[in-house]
């Protein structure tokens, strides 16, 4: 077994020494499941881009579902892939270049770029600022685009790949590339939080909200009997979200979306967040969720997990009707179901504008989904949601935003099917401490997980129905204690 895999689009991108290294296609990577990896892997992706949903994406994804060490991370990518979201690591990095030139004027280009490869730059000037970059973001390549106005500041960090090397400067990657190999990899730890104040992030705009306006003043005045101010903010209060010791996020969440900088930026102060950008990451991503689940011998729908090129071989593995999905969809958006082959063709076209992979699932028609909610790897609370009518899912969605929803049945948690419970506290635990809500089938074949999500909702009259105000008391007793205990271990 080679000391490290690299991953490639290509195999003839990778010039440099083989010796130690396994080469394998990103491709193969994604689709085989390689068996003779170990856990402990380590993976370095060099993919020709990382794009959000592209192949460079999905590979530290699922190198993070299948426990592969993996650079860059998913999250990392993310990071690079929006200037908002560490906004802080860039004015650190700022910081650092206007000590190193201090009072240097251009003399000519009043912009110019710095490459590090692996936190090494060829420019000895620099060599401090690359290395703070690199352990900023961990990525093989990136770019300190850095400009003069009055002052010197740092207009970007981008990812580069391999592709966009030099043949001036591919020995230089190579050097660093041999270092690399030889080093550990680490990544940083967040910071705990003191105080107890919590900020409830919502949109009152939200058709289908995590929590209706009714359960969100349940969470104030819940809070006040326990000595917590609860406070809810709106995006527009991203600059506050420090003030607090808590942030706690009831609006439906999405990578590409400022709820995740919300958590991203909250996790970074030291605060207690739900949902943590690790769940939201995880969860967010069909794909990840298949792969962690089927890993981990958690029973699920047959899934398969297909590219363009693979589309066809879907009838190999499933009878119609099948359901198609797009990774990060919610709420049933990118959830379509086909009857055939002329369907399937037409409607996986329309999901592969969004995405460079999508997933073709068993359907399972049941009259009702269950919903346990999961908290610190507990079991709070147990929904049956029935089916909207006439329709297959529990949310039906018509023209001009309407939708219909089915109705649903509450039940404490020592009423409800043990196994069902247990279940669904084994797959919440495989994503962590938060707060999730596990969805499963029961069927006569017995019981599966259709997916977790990492903002249940916790609507009035619905989830609790049962345990009333005794259901918010959980949820901030737990914030409570991630406040004055260690960080949540992942």
């Amino acid at each position: 077994m080679a000391g490290i895999v690299i991953l490639v689009d290509n195999p003839d991108d990778f010039v440099w020494d083989t010796t130690d290294r396994m080469i394998l296609p990103t491709r193969d990577y994604i689709l085989q499941r390689p068996a003779d990896l170990p856990r402990s892997a380590r993976i370095l992706n060099l993919s020709r881009s990382y794009s959000y949903l592209g192949i460079g994406y999905y590979s530290s994804l699922l190198a993070e579902a299948r426990g592969h060490r993996i650079m860059p991370s998913a999250s990392i990518i993310l990071d690079l892939g929006q200037r908002g979201r560490y906004w802080s690591d860039i004015e650190e990095l700022e910081e650092r270049l206007q000590r190193t030139l201090r009072s240097q004027k251009p003399e000519g280009e009043a912009r110019f770029n710095v490459d590090a490869y692996f936190g090494r730059t060829a420019d000895p000037r620099f060599a401090q600022l690359a290395r703070q970059a690199y352990d900023f973001f961990r990525c093989p390549i990136l770019r300190i685009r850095v400009r003069y106005e009055n002052g010197w500041f740092v207009n970007n960090v981008l990812p580069l790949t391999i592709t966009d090397l030099t043949p001036e400067t591919r020995a230089a990657f190579g050097e660093a590339l041999d270092a690399h190999t030889k080093a550990r990899w680490r990544t940083p730890r967040a910071r705990p939080a003191p105080r107890y104040t919590l900020a409830i992030l919502h949109d009152p705009a939200e058709k289908l909200p995590p929590s209706d306006q009714r359960a969100l003043e349940r969470f104030v005045r819940v809070g006040q009997q326990m000595d917590i101010e609860v406070d809810l903010i709106k995006k527009n209060d991203y600059d506050s979200v420090a003030e607090y010791d808590a942030l706690f996020i009831r609006e439906t969440t999405a990578i590409d979306h400022h709820t995740f900088r919300f958590a991203k930026k909250a996790e970074d102060e030291g605060m207690a967040v739900i949902d943590d950008p690790e769940s939201i990451l995880r969860c967010a991503n069909k794909v990840y969720l298949a792969e962690m689940l089927a890993k981990n011998g958690i029973a699920t729908p047959k899934t398969v997990v297909f590219d363009r090129r693979r589309l066809r071989r879907l009838e190999e593995f499933m009878s119609y009707p099948v359901v198609l999905k797009i990774p990060d969809g919610s709420f049933g958006r990118g959830v379509v179901k086909v009857e055939n082959r002329t369907e399937m063709e037409k409607n996986a076209d329309d999901l592969f504008e969004e995405s460079d992979l999508i997933l073709g699932q068993e359907f399972m028609p049941t009259k009702f989904d269950w919903r346990v909610g999961v908290l610190n790897r507990r079991p709070i609370f147990v929904c049956q949601y029935h089916m909207a009518r006439n329709h297959w899912q529990i949310v039906k969605h018509g023209t001009g935003g309407r939708f219909q929803e089915g109705g649903w049945t509450t039940f404490l948690v020592e009423e409800a099917p043990p196994a069902v419970v247990d279940l669904a506290v084994r797959a919440a635990s495989l994503i962590g401490d938060g707060l999730y809500g596990v969805d499963l089938k029961e069927t006569d074949t017995g019981i599966c997980v259709i997916e977790i999500n990492d903002n249940p909702n916790i609507e009035t009259g619905v989830e609790d129905a049962r345990l009333k105000d005794g259901l918010y008391q959980l949820i901030l007793e737990d914030f409570i204690r991630r406040i004055e205990g260690p960080p949540p271990t992942r």
